[in-house]
């Protein structure tokens, strides 16, 4: 039986519009011919744990196994306000940043979860002009590797904090000027992350939240 967890002023705040989702990156490049997860991992997705007294929030973070996007249930802190990170989408992508950085558990470990989200990638706050919605990364996104890439995008489009929708798209940029981009989730990524395009379609300033310029 799981613990209701305790949800302060912040956590409501920031939070009432997120929900529990899986997320459906897509392109058009991408094989869609694949096998199932070998059978020398379980792929078991263990129940989400948290902190007695943690301010948090249910999500589901996609990490690989067998080759292969699996969505793995999280209790994520509430992130901390930090300098110049007060927009609450940058605030919840950060919380999700730092929950596919971290550690594996010794559980996750043995049913074959792996994340190839590098240490330090961090939100930021959207520029001025930039669709709304946007993520800004500290890395340019086509710079990660392919599939930390699929893993950071599925995980966000998976939150409608941040997508607008389960499966909607979700808009990233980097740390220059350059236009931010969107990006999408489908199973075939999902079954291939490696085979995620490297560039996504530029993201208009008039673009509503989750659209895809044409």
């Amino acid at each position: 039986m799981r613990r209701a967890l305790p949800v302060g002023p912040v956590a409501s705040a920031l939070l009432a519009a997120m929900v529990l989702s899986g997320c459906g990156i897509r392109a058009t490049t991408v094989p869609v011919d694949v096998g199932p997860a070998p059978s020398r991992v379980s792929c078991d997705t263990p129940q989400p744990s948290g902190q007695n007294g943690v301010q948090g929030f249910r999500a589901t973070v996609e990490l690989v196994c067998g080759s292969q996007l699996v969505g793995v249930e999280r209790v994520i802190p509430v992130p901390e306000k930090r300098a110049g990170l007060k927009d609450p989408v940058a605030l919840v992508a950060q919380a999700l940043l730092e929950a596919l950085e971290k550690p594996l558990s010794a559980q996750e470990r043995d049913a074959g979860f792996t994340t190839g989200v590098p240490d330090q990638l961090r939100a930021e706050a959207p520029r001025t002009g930039d669709p709304a919605g946007t993520v800004r990364l500290s890395r340019k996104p086509e710079d990660l590797p392919p599939v930390a890439l699929s893993q950071l995008v599925c995980t966000l489009a998976g939150n409608e904090t941040i997508s607008a929708g389960p499966g909607r798209p979700v808009t990233l940029g980097g740390p220059d000027t350059d236009p931010p981009r969107t990006w999408e989730c489908t199973e075939a990524v999902r079954s291939r992350p490696e085979s995620v395009p490297t560039l996504g379609e530029i993201a208009r300033p008039t673009a509503s939240p989750g659209a895809t310029a044409k």
